[in-house]
């Protein structure tokens, strides 16, 4: 906390020391968003470079001044919780104040810059993100405040806690971890009771693209257990972006990346090569949209599709194809033909890239 802290005063005390020398104070952080600022590391995923472009938010200019004011008055909350050792979600900061931030995302932002600027991980500053994603299945743990939570009682689902760091006593006899991307199939699995049938396993879900907190547990639990990863996504390029995103973190976090990523990750399903694979009916397949196809051409030109010529391939199909699929589409073959035949033939004979 002694590190924040000082952090935080050495940037008041360049904005001071600017206004005593009659100049306008100016913020300088990294560029979050420019592709030339990051670095594709096998081993880490996307990456900031070192020495990468930065932005200024100045306080002498009618565009980034009310951005400046924010920022300071943010640094000064998280001043107060570190020296007071209290914590607040960003839903509370925006709410201390609605009619100040305006909106949810513009804290999100400036919370993300000043991280990105004090070079310090977000739950380092005392502000925790509000959970959304789920854990089940072979898993006990302890958490910060003493609590025990034993994930392994059948089909019973627990928050990802908001305080991952602080969680201790991690238990698991799970052979594989398996993340799902939506939440009505983490669902259907666990009323299968796919956890215990097949093998003992890990299943996480974010809801979707995944919040912090599920990205901080499943490299947690990478490296506490060393398990194999699989991900299971929808065949569309929304489900390819929530994996890279699991697996080699996203463009404007990448700053956090070696915190984050699991680049050992495997994707299990639903790939485009299965749909023909298991002669899934055309009248059940959907066609891409504008926006899928803009999506998967951007998603086809970053760095880490290179250095996986399989993926590649599967990206192809569906480029070619112009159709993608929800896991829900296995449906069509049997009502459980995911937990009972899809999965474990999967799991059993590789069929993973």
């Amino acid at each position: 906390s002694s590190e924040v802290l000082e952090a935080i005063e050495n940037v008041i005390q360049d904005v001071l020391e600017s206004l005593a020398q009659k100049k306008a104070p100016v913020l300088t952080l990294a560029n979050r968003s420019n592709w030339r600022n990051i670095e594709f590391k096998d081993s880490v995923g996307l990456q900031m470079i070192p020495r990468c472009t930065t932005k200024q938010i100045r306080s002498d200019c009618p565009r980034s001044a009310p951005k400046f004011a924010l920022m300071l008055k943010i640094l000064s909350m998280i001043y107060k919780m570190v020296q007071s050792n209290t914590y607040a979600t960003k839903r509370d900061i925006y709410y201390s104040d609605t009619l100040l931030f305006g909106s949810q995302s513009v804290v999100d932002n400036i919370i993300n810059d000043i991280s990105c600027m004090l070079k310090i991980p977000r739950r380092s500053l005392h502000i925790l993100s509000t959970t959304k994603g789920f854990v089940a299945g072979n898993l006990s743990y302890t958490e910060e405040d003493g609590t025990k939570v034993n994930c392994t009682c059948g089909a019973t689902v627990f928050s990802v806690p908001s305080n991952v760091q602080g969680i201790k006593n991690l238990i698991s006899h799970a052979k594989f971890m398996l993340i799902v991307e939506k939440d009505a199939t983490f669902q259907r699995l666990l009323d299968d009771d796919f956890c215990n049938k097949l093998s003992p396993c890990i299943m996480i879900t974010g809801r979707g693209v995944p919040d912090l907190n599920t990205r901080l547990l499943v490299r947690k639990l990478w490296d506490t257990f060393q398990i194999p990863i699989f991900t299971l996504m929808d065949a569309d390029p929304h489900g390819v972006e929530i994996m890279c995103i699991y697996k080699y973190g996203s463009m404007s976090m990448s700053f956090e990346a070696h915190h984050l990523t699991v680049p050992s990750m495997k994707w299990l399903g639903l790939l485009p090569s299965d749909l023909e694979r298991l002669n899934i009916r055309k009248d059940v397949l959907i066609p891409l949209t504008k926006q899928d196809q803009n999506k998967l051409a951007s998603i086809q030109k970053r760095p880490y599709i290179a250095c996986q010529p399989m993926w590649k391939k599967e990206l192809e199909i569906m480029a070619a194809s112009k159709l993608k699929a929800e896991i829900q589409v296995l449906t069509s073959l049997s009502s459980d033909y995911l937990s009972r035949v899809y999965l474990p033939n999967k799991l059993q004979f590789g069929g993973w890239l």
